[in-house]
């Protein structure tokens, strides 16, 4: 019996040692998992864009937890974002390496049109990339350039709380890119030209060493919905042309530009007038609206076609006399791509200016702008003042052009996979075609934007 009950004390003792081990090693295995929250910080290392650690500061803070031990995870495994939390815990090598976390928190970027609408979303890492230029010397015109950057910079210092466009970081704005970094960027380049060419020295902004030193390069690959396959940005161009007109009209000159009102804004009866209704009388005598609108200038058709694609147009009289006209407001109708330019419902009132103009959300505060250093793009989804540099090699030779987003147009909204060239003023499109002979339809990109120090 006393050994029977040896052996019951001996065994109580064991199971009583075993009850006291267990709760000491439950709270290592079984702590409640880490929230989403930490798991998104944790994979946003110093090296993350801005745009991406403000989406996870959106998440509530996370709650204290007791450590948890590393799991290893598989190579295939989805970012966080896309699994349970419970099922992507996060990991010390995850958190030390910037580039997968990067990685696992790349952006989708939603374009928008002009009207603020979602139009289509794309991952950013599939149209940015860090790159850097090849070793070809830049071509532009210093001056030229140096002027269009001023305006640029002043439209900014002028009108960012008045137009919310140009604030907008658009897609760059996923590789960190801020509306300051632009105008850094702008600021750096007028003062490094202002220097050499007034101490008469090589432009260092024309040496790809001195570019690829101290400019973030970017590396744009278009991306076209109809056309995902195409990598190539496409390089359309414009150009200001040439064409007789007159002031009164005439058996040949039959077709007007006509400026709107002072007082237009009050009804804003010219939305939603299509081109057609315009082309048909009903500003004229007899027309339900006569008297509404100024005639400026009598054209043919084809020059008035001209003028509304693009945007400026040089008139000559037959006394020798010229002047420019621009675009001042449309009638809100969109601009339809793929639809014959007669066809388009989208119609254009001009008013009278001194040079070539740009960007601007009001007539009187257009950038004046210079060709050959000057690109129509999206200013909502890429933005104004971006620098761009375009890589192509049509002659046998590799070309750098450097250029900055200054314009924009109808086409442009939204459009991630197209730049506008302004190639200059013209008397015929022979002279325009001759000119632009030598430009591919398209080329490699590249945004450049100034580091930081």
């Amino acid at each position: 019996m006393r050994t029977s009950r040896s052996r019951n004390i001996i065994l109580a003792l064991c199971f009583m040692g075993a009850l006291f081990l267990g709760v000491l090693v439950a709270p290592q295995h079984f702590t409640p998992s880490n929230s989403t929250a930490q798991m998104i910080q944790a994979q946003i290392s110093p090296a993350t864009p801005p745009a991406i650690a403000a989406e996870a500061a959106l998440d509530p803070a996370p709650q204290s937890a007791a450590p948890q031990p590393a799991v290893p995870q598989p190579a295939a495994a989805q970012p966080a974002a896309t699994q349970p939390a419970a099922t992507q815990p996060a990991t010390t090598q995850q958190s030390a390496n910037p580039q997968a976390a990067t990685k696992q928190a790349a952006t989708t970027y939603r374009a928008i049109d002009e009207q603020y609408r979602d139009r289509f979303g794309i991952a950013s890492n599939e149209v940015l990339a860090p790159s850097s230029l090849p070793n070809t010397a830049l071509r532009f015109n210093e001056r030229d350039l140096l002027t269009v950057l001023q305006n640029t910079q002043a439209y900014f210092q002028a009108y960012s709380t008045e137009n919310p466009d140009i604030q907008r970081t658009g897609i760059l704005g996923t590789q960190g890119v801020t509306v300051a970094n632009v105008l850094d960027t702008l600021s750096f380049m007028i003062s490094t030209l202002q220097e050499d060419i007034s101490n008469g020295r090589p432009i260092r902004l024309k040496d790809p060493v001195f570019v690829n030193a101290n400019f973030r390069v970017i590396r744009w690959s278009a991306y076209n919905p109809e056309d995902p396959q195409e990598t190539l940005v496409r390089l359309t161009k414009y150009a200001v042309f040439t064409h007789p007109g007159s002031r009164t009209r005439t058996a040949t000159y039959n077709v007007p530009l006509y400026q709107l009102r002072e007082d237009a804004e009050g009804d804003r009866f010219y939305l939603n007038i299509t081109k057609q209704q315009v082309l048909s009388g009903i500003y004229e005598s007899g027309g339900s609206l006569q008297g509404r609108v100024d005639p400026l200038v009598y054209l043919t058709r084809e020059s008035f076609e001209d003028a509304i694609m693009q945007g400026t147009i040089l008139i000559k009289y037959a006394d020798g006399t010229s002047a420019y006209f621009n675009v001042d407001r449309n009638n809100g109708i969109v601009y339809v791509p793929g639809i014959d330019p007669y066809q388009q419902r989208r119609y254009w009132y001009f008013r009278p200016v001194d040079n070539i103009q740009g960007y601007g959300h009001q007539f009187e505060k257009k950038i004046a702008i210079k060709p050959g250093v000057t690109f129509a793009g999206d200013v909502l989804n890429i933005g104004l003042g971006r620098m761009v540099v375009l890589e192509h090699s049509t002659t046998g030779q590799r070309e750098l052009k450097l250029g900055v987003i200054a314009d924009t147009g109808g086409a442009f909204l939204p459009n991630l996979h197209q730049l506008d060239y302004l190639a200059g003023v013209f008397g015929d499109r022979n002279e325009f075609y001759n000119a632009i002979r030598s430009l591919p339809e398209y080329s490699k990109a590249y945004f450049l934007v100034r580091k930081s120090n």
